[in-house]
């Protein structure tokens, strides 16, 4: 056995010799057994193929290569110049911009389901106060029936009778008997009642002509609804100092649906707008962001699409007859109201003049109203509020003070802070306001019509309001 093996080695050496070097070795493996190796130059191939070479490498790593490609496609970081990219690229900041919103939304619902948790807790703890607190009962004697012309120990009735507008508490005196005892437990209710009542009545405060607190908004009115999707947001407005060729029974329209908002709707009156009928359709030349335009002094005034820029578009010569970027200003999503829609610039009109609605990131979101030269759109003044723009719902000015609406899809809603640039102060108000078809999007002030104009999912509205004497 053992020469076999020494023949058939030495041929493998004798062959190996022949095709060219060869080497031979024998040792001990790790067992401790001999072993005999030998090495020999292939007579086919020149070198051997290394690791990680060959036609299945080569094909992985073509594969990997579309896959790298692909991965920086969807993250739009490697291709940004090919449509895909840049289709995906959007889309997912759409939807960062989407989420980021429904969670602004959530906050607000929440802190109005807390707001609305601790007004039941109020309401309920002064139930039972009432119904803990006995009713007084006043001595019959004390009310002589043949002054009053009241049965003996009906003091609330005399309250009643005392609490009619214009009468004080002087007036009242002509209802007391001499015999009546002002300690007496009757004479105390009716002197708390009389000290409750108001010197005048409500209706003696209202002025048509001043400019008062805002002391009611009356119920909204249906002028026309929107005959297609396309008017389910927009802005209506009246110009209250018109130049020629218009009057102030000009009606204007712009339904801001859509990415290139370019068109104005223009009516003689507002029979027209119900009816639909414009007499006037502009083109304007920059695209329209949102439902903050106004109208004003022969002008439309709004904000360029996508930019900070505010327009002022000339009616008569039918051009753009200014532009200026309002300082600082955020737009396109940065601090727009509570419902959304970009609206982070609003132009409003009152009694004083042109104003701007707006935010910066040095007043991290809160209002900051500024009082522009309805010219050259230059800021004149500014005021930074203490009002976080993006928890109300829609502003609006009337006699150099802002407004506030809390919620743009609650039916029964209210005007909820104000702002006096006279004092700098802002203070929670309570004026009911409706939302009847739930979803407002706009609201200005028209200080000749003395109405608020609005859009509420594509109903154009409009609401008288009522305001008290100048102080």
């Amino acid at each position: 056995m053992w020469s076999l093996a020494v023949v058939w080695i030495s041929s493998l050496l004798v062959s190996a010799q022949a095709q060219g070097t060869a080497s031979f070795w024998k040792g001990n493996d790790r067992s401790g057994r001999c072993q005999y190796s030998f090495t020999v130059d292939s007579p086919k191939e020149a070198s051997c193929p290394s690791a990680g070479t060959g036609p299945e490498m080569e094909a992985l790593k073509s594969r990997l290569g579309l896959l790298e490609v692909l991965v920086a496609r969807l993250a739009g970081g490697e291709a940004p110049g090919t449509v895909a990219g840049a289709g995906l690229k959007e889309a997912y900041s759409q939807a960062m911009r989407e989420k980021t919103q429904l969670q602004r939304e959530k906050d607000r619902l929440g802190q109005q389901v807390n707001e609305l948790q601790l007004r039941v807790t109020e309401l309920q703890k002064e139930a039972e106060r009432l119904r803990s607190r006995p009713c007084p009962q006043v001595p019959s004697p004390s009310v002589p029936q043949h002054d009053s012309g009241l049965r003996p120990g009906t003091g609330p009735a005399l309250s009643h009778l005392v609490s009619r507008p214009g009468r004080t508490q002087e007036d009242t005196s002509s209802l007391r008997d001499p015999s009546w005892q002002y300690s007496s437990l009757g004479y105390q209710e009716l002197k708390a009642e009389v000290a409750e009542v108001p010197a005048s009545s409500p209706e003696a405060t209202e002025d048509n002509t001043g400019c008062g607190e805002l002391l009611s908004v009356g119920e909204p009115v249906s002028h026309r609804k929107a005959d297609n999707i396309g008017g389910r947001y927009g802005v209506w407005m009246q110009d209250p100092e018109p130049v020629t060729p218009y009057d102030t029974g000009m009606v204007w329209r712009i339904d801001t649906v859509g990415s290139d908002v370019r068109q104005l709707f223009g009516y003689e009156n507002m029979e027209q707008l119900s009816r639909g009928f414009p007499t006037k359709v502009l083109l304007l030349p920059e695209a329209v962001e949102s439902t903050g335009a106004t109208m004003y002094r022969g002008s439309l005034y709004y904000q360029r699409r996508r930019s900070r820029t505010l327009i002022r578009y000339d009616l008569a010569s039918e051009s753009v007859a200014a532009r200026r970027d309002l300082p600082h200003a955020g737009f396109h999503g940065q601090f727009p109201y509570s419902w959304g829609g970009y609206t982070d610039i609003d132009f409003a009109v009152d009694e004083e003049g042109l104003w701007v609605i707006y935010s910066t990131n040095k007043a991290k979101g809160a209002i900051v109203l500024s009082q522009l030269d309805p010219h050259s759109l230059e800021v004149k003044r500014s005021w930074e509020t203490n009002i976080r723009k993006t928890t109300v719902a829609n502003a609006f000015v009337i006699c150099g003070r802002l407004y506030t609406v809390a919620s743009y899809t609650s039916p029964n809603t209210t005007v909820n802070y104000s702002f006096d640039t006279t004092n700098s102060q802002s203070k929670a108000i309570s004026v009911p306001f409706k939302n009847r078809h739930r979803y407002n999007s706009m609201i200005d002030y028209n200080p000749v019509q003395r109405k608020l104009f609005a859009w509420d999912n594509y109903h154009i509205v409009s609401y008288d309001v009522r305001l008290g004497k100048q102080q």
